[in-house]
């Protein structure tokens, strides 16, 4: 086995991780992750090392997991749409303005391309509940349209917006929390 060939399978169970967190079935996900690493392991001159191998196979994983949806849109999956809790209520007073103003962040362009922030980032999507998770990524990493996502997960546009929202809310909070808070004073 090769060096680069050991270096993709030790980053097999971080693709299988992603792909089921997007196709919410296994063999689906198995497929999609099988299709990547047998892409890789063919033309493994593919890979120029322009970025690391993680974010190059990621790439490639989320092109196949597109490839899954697409290919099983007939197939229903159903999903639950009470993600607990109205976050809004805890965030907004009742003419809806913040209750607690957002600290400030200076500018987060520079934060996303450090690696700590997306191991953060990283670790908040995956507290998210399940399905706004899944929308999530569904709309900002794989860049799916809005009635792509809509029929695969049979949900109204009026609902994912909805979603999306208190995802993106969760997100900052999490991020507010684990990231912005705890990040030492450079002043």
């Amino acid at each position: 086995m090769t060096d680069f060939a050991r270096q993709v399978e030790t980053l097999r169970p971080q693709l299988l991780r992603f792909a089921r967190s997007q196709l919410r079935n296994d063999a689906w996900a198995e497929d999609a992750v099988s299709e990547t690493l047998l892409a890789a392991l063919e033309k493994p001159q593919s890979f120029a090392g322009q970025s690391q191998l993680k974010t190059w196979l990621i790439g490639v994983l989320k092109h196949k997991v597109v490839d899954q949806l697409r290919r099983h849109t007939r197939e229903a999956t159903i999903l639950s749409n009470d993600d607990g809790e109205d976050i809004d209520e805890a965030l907004f007073d009742e003419t809806g303005h913040w209750r607690d103003k957002p600290a400030d962040w200076g500018d987060p362009e520079q934060h996303c391309g450090q690696r700590q922030f997306l191991i953060v980032m990283e670790a908040c999507i995956e507290l998210l509940p399940p399905t706004q998770g899944r929308v999530f990524m569904m709309r900002e990493w794989l860049e799916l349209e809005t009635d792509e996502i809509c029929k695969e997960l049979q949900i109204t546009s009026t609902n994912l917006w909805v979603l999306l929202h208190r995802a993106r809310l969760r997100l900052r909070d999490c991020l507010q929390l684990r990231w912005f808070d705890r990040r030492p004073d450079t002043r």
